[in-house]
């Protein structure tokens, strides 16, 4: 998006670093998906918005979409792959080719409106692949969860009172985008915590408020929008969460999954800005997710 942007390509080696540094790096399987068709945008996102996002590719330089948020040549297939990878990660893990998978994409998603692109998003991933299951694969109930430092009002906005979905979410609050605390609808299960909130609180709060919801909800698959800007080292919030929080709260996710939906998740790269912080963070998260 711009050297001084920092949703970066940067973030992506960031993560192969630290899983080659890990010694995980050479235990995990990996797969190169194809691109995301239109009719699986389209289970998401309007006609328009998609013809929209189409039509402001530049063949050359950049073309903003709003301040934050700017495409260039190579932007419309890399949100493609994106959301390509989250569809083909849901097909391998219903299919029982891998038990679960993370993908480590960008751009990032959860921001993604059906109707709008914002917060360095052009297609919601994780929507998507939510999608994908409910209406390729049949599935009939699905959580997604989303730890972000911001609030994922893409996803909101895609299944707020579809009664398949039960979406889970901690964010800062207030903070960009400024939703997620009014006119929730019964599918939601949103927790806004303020600045500086730590790892302790985080946990003491998903313990109370998500896991009740989704033991009840018992879904088939989860599909978590997986950030990691809440880390205390990470500029772009305000929040303390550290490596051990993430690797507590997936194998929490884990457990629904392993209780109620043969294990099946799927988890998609959304934000986490300071390099160190975010490889070590998702090195946690699959070690956690891989049991390893």
């Amino acid at each position: 998006m711009g050297q001084w942007h920092p949703e970066c390509p940067g973030r992506l080696q960031a993560i192969e670093d630290q899983l080659i540094a890990s010694r995980i790096e050479a235990l995990i399987e990996r797969a190169s998906p194809p691109l995301a068709d239109e009719e699986a945008l389209l289970r998401v996102h309007t006609q328009a918005h998609v013809d929209y996002v189409r039509s402001v590719a530049p063949e050359h330089g950049y073309a903003a979409i709003d301040p934050d948020t700017t495409m260039n040549p190579y932007t419309w297939q890399a949100a493609l792959r994106a959301a390509g990878a989250a569809i083909a990660a849901t097909d391998a893990v219903i299919e029982g080719r891998y038990d679960n998978a993370f993908c480590s994409v960008r751009p990032p998603g959860h921001h993604a409106e059906p109707a709008r692109a914002m917060g360095f998003c052009f297609f919601n991933n994780v929507a998507i692949a939510a999608r994908h299951a409910l209406e390729v694969h049949g599935l009939e109930r699905v959580a997604v969860i989303d730890f972000d430092v911001h609030h994922g009002n893409g996803t909101e906005a895609a299944f707020s009172g579809d009664p398949r979905v039960l979406m889970c979410s901690f964010f800062q609050h207030p903070f960009y985008p400024y939703s997620g605390t009014e006119n929730q609808a019964p599918n939601m299960v949103n927790l806004p915590l303020p600045a500086r909130t730590t790892g302790m609180v985080m946990r003491e709060a998903v313990e109370m408020m998500w896991m009740p919801r989704l033991d009840a909800f018992k879904p088939q698959m989860i599909f978590v929008s997986a950030g990691f800007d809440a880390h205390r080292e990470d500029d772009l919030g305000n929040m303390g969460l550290v490596e051990d929080d993430y690797t507590w709260l997936t194998e929490r996710i884990r457990e629904v999954a392993n209780r109620h939906a043969r294990g099946r998740i799927v988890s998609t790269l959304e934000g986490g800005y300071n390099l160190s912080a975010l490889g070590r963070s998702v090195v946690a998260h699959v070690r956690a997710l891989a049991d390893i």
